[in-house]
């Protein structure tokens, strides 16, 4: 049954339904619709899940590759800085030599 099919039926037993008391004389027509309306509710609910599933894939990958380069700009950094403070004890032992010897 296509889906077409599928929506004509159910819109001409909600018309006969709604033009009866069958949905509340007859047990089994109310389980029946029901289960159609649940099943119908959870077919969405599916449809939103993949959605929001497929929009957070296409997120998560541009945020890890964000992740990845400022992880790799903070190492870059760190190495700076660790240059810098190699250069910074160089130069605080040229100046301490300078100092003892100008205290001769």
């Amino acid at each position: 049954m296509t889906d077409m099919e599928k929506k004509v039926m159910i819109r001409l037993c909600a018309k006969i339904v709604a033009d009866t008391d069958l949905y509340e004389t007859d047990k089994e027509v109310q389980n029946l619709i029901d289960w159609v309306c649940l099943s119908e509710q959870i077919k969405e609910n599916n449809n939103t899940i993949r959605n929001l599933t497929g929009e957070y894939k296409k997120i998560e990958l541009d945020c890890r590759e964000g992740v990845r380069a400022q992880l790799e700009r903070m190492k870059e950094l760190c190495k700076e800085r660790n240059s810098l403070y190699e250069k910074q004890n160089d130069l605080k032992g040229q100046k301490w030599k300078i100092e003892k010897s100008l205290e001769r």
